[in-house]
């Protein structure tokens, strides 16, 4: 009987595998002494799970030569694995370690010279418009007219200066007026167009000198910042006698406009924050932190000046100082619940924006709480955020604002206390640096704009000019009339 044709298979395939594996084991690899005599090594359990893994998650620490290392045939010796360089590693393009290497060479960089620290490169913040500016004129020929121009608008901080002018512009818009629109532009008591433009060009000029001052006082300071090392006079972009006869000028020109074209208050008030900002607080800044605080007034100024130069328009007596800033019947207030706001505000901003370059300021010898005393820079942050509920209310209670006004500004002054509040716990740690600071960018000009829109009275004037209907003041005066032609 024949066997099953399965078994005849099996039977052939292993007669084939013991004929092959015979003839592989006399002709592939001939054992010669040497290798004879090495010792068979004795592979641990486990032994290639345990390899692989970590050549496959080293992390860009792969050796050449782990997975091909045989022994030479001639010597009998093994050769050691030469390492692969770790740019040469595929995983060393990564995101992660490129970032990882940036920060080594940049802690490199400052071990070796420590006398100017840098902030880390998620730490440095952009660069102002003063250094933006000064890069403009530095490719511009020596000695022309647009290298000088840029140099020159350099000096004036272009950006701080906007927020100076738009900060005096807010309170005069704001100031409590008997009429909002009137037939003729220029008729008392309305706004006047024209003392708006002396008031903002001599605003405009008063902060260009005060910060042409200002970089005059501290190149060297200014040398040793990321942030201001690129300005015009450290660069030497710009004489020294060519500043100085700019910032003079401008002060000149700028009080002079606010003297004729406003009044002599908002004069004197712009030419105190030239001396305060320039002659107290820049001297101030190496000697003590207090500078913040004559730095806060400075900014406080630019309100009052708007109020002043508003409350000049509709002066009923002989329009000093004591009836523009210190009115009897208490219409003054607005003035200085703005300029509080503005006070305050500077607070939660600069200790933001300071502590991501502390250790600048510190080098620079600048004596700024972030550094000096940062637990007290976080608690002065939390404690003048905490005041703008209140003078938002303020506001409307004095008869500035609608009472709506305190409503609708209520998100975005809890959004900057929330912020505070982080930036208190953490003493600007995990980020909260960074929140506080963006929360005082955008609260500002929020707070500004809901205060334009929700004046008191302005959509009842607005609409009563545009359908025709009568001031009250004016129904009162025909009431007025009849009743004298009646007992007539």
């Amino acid at each position: 009987m024949r066997p099953p044709i399965s078994v005849l298979r099996i039977s052939i395939f292993r007669d084939a595998c013991r004929r092959g594996g015979r003839s592989f084991s006399k002709t592939s690899f001939p054992r010669n002494s040497a290798a004879a005599a090495l010792p068979s090594p004795r592979l641990k359990p486990g032994y290639f799970s345990s390899n692989s893994f970590p050549v496959r998650f080293n992390g860009g620490r792969e050796t050449k030569g782990v997975r091909n290392n045989v022994t030479s045939s001639t010597g009998g010796t093994a050769q050691a694995p030469t390492p692969t360089p770790l740019s040469a590693h595929p995983n060393a393009q990564l995101p992660h370690r490129r970032r990882q290497a940036a920060k080594r060479a940049a802690a490199e960089g400052q071990e070796a010279s420590p006398a100017s620290p840098a902030a880390p490169p998620d730490k440095q913040l952009p660069p102002d418009a003063s250094s933006i500016l000064a890069g403009v004129a530095a490719q511009q020929p020596a000695n022309s007219f647009r290298r000088t121009l840029s140099s020159l608008l350099s000096l004036t901080k272009p950006r701080l200066t906007i927020l100076v002018v738009l900060t005096a512009m807010a309170p005069y818009a704001l100031y409590p007026v008997p009429s909002f629109l009137t037939s003729t532009a220029l008729d008392a008591p309305s706004l006047s167009p024209l003392t708006l433009l002396f008031l903002t060009t001599g605003t405009t000029l008063c902060s260009a000198s005060a910060n042409a001052f200002n970089m005059l006082y501290e190149p060297r300071t200014d040398a040793l910042m990321s942030r201001t090392r690129a300005r015009p006079l450290v660069r030497k972009l710009i004489t020294t006698r060519t500043a100085v006869l700019f910032a003079v000028g401008c002060a000149v020109a700028g009080i002079g406009s606010l003297y004729l074209g406003v009044n002599p208050t908002v004069a004197f008030l712009g030419a105190a924050n030239i001396v305060l900002y320039a002659g107290v607080y820049t001297p101030l800044k190496p000697v003590s932190a207090f500078n913040t605080w004559v730095g806060a007034i400075v900014g406080g100024i630019p309100p009052l000046m708007g109020w002043a130069a508003a409350a000049g328009e509709s002066a009923t007596a002989d329009g000093t100082w004591r009836e523009l800033l210190f009115a009897s019947d208490g219409s003054s207030i607005g003035g200085w619940l703005l300029a509080g706001l503005l006070f305050a505000w500077q607070f939660p901003h600069f200790m933001a924006l300071s502590w991501g370059v502390r250790e600048e300021y510190k080098a620079a010898g600048l004596r700024m709480l972030c550094w000096v005393n940062p637990a007290r820079n976080a608690r002065v942050g939390l404690r003048y955020s905490l005041v703008f509920v209140p003078l938002c209310v303020a506001l409307c209670a004095v008869g500035v604002t609608e009472w709506s006004f305190a409503v609708t500004s209520l998100p975005v002054n809890l959004w900057l206390l929330r912020e505070a509040i982080n930036f208190w716990r953490h003493e600007g740690h995990k980020g909260s640096a960074r929140g506080l600071f963006w929360a005082s960018v955008w609260h500002l000009p929020v707070v500004m704009v809901l205060a334009l829109l929700q004046k008191k009275g302005m959509w009842q004037r607005v609409w009563r000019s545009v359908a025709g209907e009568p001031e009250d003041d004016d129904e009162w005066e025909y009431v007025d009339d009849d009743v004298e032609t009646s007992s007539k």
